[in-house]
């Protein structure tokens, strides 16, 4: 295992692991994006796919475990690689350069990054660790989504994570190998083409349910 952990104490081994575990929790998202549109069919149709979701429950701990797993390894590794990067360029340019098609997504990958972070927390405390008992998974998240408050927070966050996938995911192609002319233009509309799905759906969510309910 010594060629493992050889690899992962360089900074491409780091890299590589931030581009698998990038790339495993948009396959999530992909899957939560789907479900969670059965928000716009209705109650009974969220209420439904919440209850086969638990039908499945000792696979969905195992998963959730992989995610905690996955989230650990991409934040530490983030935050090693920020503070390396940080280091070696610790007086910044008097211009802002921005030669190399650098982007907003590139420019602030730590940044949004770490909201995401702040965001999930929120989101876990405000859905999945809320007591459920006398209510149901529509009703808890209809209720929250009554906040203004929480509306805007949501909103702002949905378009964070949309800036943070829009360059991670090809990015996280580019890490793995798949750097050829033939292929990146089309893995990076597909990933603008994925960020403003999440961006529009997920964002969409509390807009929807605040002037239905």
């Amino acid at each position: 295992m010594s060629w493992f952990t050889e690899t992962l104490a360089t900074s491409i081994g780091k890299k590589l692991l931030m581009a698998l575990t990038g790339l495993g929790f948009c396959l999530f998202l992909v899957g939560h994006l789907v479900g969670n549109t059965t928000i716009y069919v209705g109650s009974e149709a969220f209420n439904a796919y919440a209850a086969h979701l638990h039908e499945y429950e000792p696979l969905i701990r195992v998963m959730e475990m992989g995610l905690l797993l996955f989230a650990l390894i991409h934040v530490i590794t983030g935050t090693i690689l920020f503070f390396q990067n940080f280091g070696a360029r610790p007086n910044r340019y008097s211009v802002n350069r921005r030669a190399g098609g650098r982007t907003i997504g590139s420019a602030t990958m730590p940044y949004t990054g770490f909201l995401v972070l702040c965001f999930v927390i929120l989101h876990l405390a405000d859905f999945h660790f809320v007591d459920k008992s006398g209510t149901t998974i529509w009703n808890i998240v209809a209720d929250t989504f009554q906040n203004p408050l929480y509306i805007l927070t949501y909103i702002i966050a949905m378009v964070i994570v949309a800036i943070h996938i829009s360059h991670g995911f090809w990015s996280a192609f580019q890490t793995i190998g798949a750097n050829h002319p033939k292929y990146m233009p089309f893995i990076m509309g597909l990933g603008i083409a994925f960020s403003v799905a999440v961006g529009i759906v997920f964002g969409f969510i509390p807009i929807f349910l605040s002037t239905t309910v």
